[in-house]
């Protein structure tokens, strides 16, 4: 060959022929490896999906479930049809709940079948549905330390909605706080503790 036909790239020669570059195997598969965008997940990214489907899996292993797509899909169901707030938004985006207009829980029931870790399944269902991944958990609010009265009514409610409470004829603010405050040794017992120690 001649010198001009042969190129040096990292101690390996590769064949040129034209205008076309040949590649040694080893060397295609390494620069594919390295210059193919990314599309894995970053931190935080897809919070809901792979949380749930996290402890989705521990379940089915904890359960002893037959780990076949058919039997997680069963379970899929059963779990969504318990699920609430995001979880039960992100059931609906896989097609796992009754109201649902579209259904890709296959999506999930085969990989899951397969061990296919949760963040890969939740990389793949982004592709399908981005919105899956835009679920994130609402910020926790540590009840030891929150001042009821500065918070929004809605803030509120949705803390007895966590509680699946409601607050029958409660008109003013002072009654939901009222209420969670009778609710809390119930539901929040240490917050409840710290509060009184304050």
């Amino acid at each position: 060959r001649r010198s001009s036909d042969l190129t040096l790239v990292g101690g390996m020669a590769i064949v040129k022929r034209g205008a076309t570059l040949l590649l040694p195997m080893p060397a295609l598969l390494l620069l594919v490896l390295f210059t193919g965008s990314s599309c894995g997940l970053r931190e935080g990214d897809c919070e809901v999906c792979v949380s749930f489907l996290s402890r989705f899996y521990q379940f089915l292993k904890d359960k002893n479930v037959d780990f076949t797509s058919a039997s997680i899909e069963r379970e899929l169901l059963k779990t969504c049809n318990e699920a609430k707030g995001k979880e039960n938004r992100f059931c609906y985006y896989i097609g796992a709940t009754s109201d649902a207009a579209t259904k890709i829980t296959n999506e999930v029931s085969k990989p899951l079948s397969n061990h296919v870790p949760a963040d890969k399944i939740c990389e793949k269902l982004k592709k399908k549905d981005g919105q899956i991944c835009e679920l994130k958990y609402d910020k926790q609010i540590d009840l030891s330390t929150a001042d009821l009265k500065k918070m929004r009514v809605k803030d509120l409610k949705k803390i007895l909605d966590e509680w699946n409470e409601t607050c029958k004829g409660c008109a003013e603010k002072s009654d939901y706080i009222r209420k969670i405050n009778e609710l809390m040794p119930k539901y929040a017992p240490n917050a409840a503790n710290a509060r009184t120690d304050l």
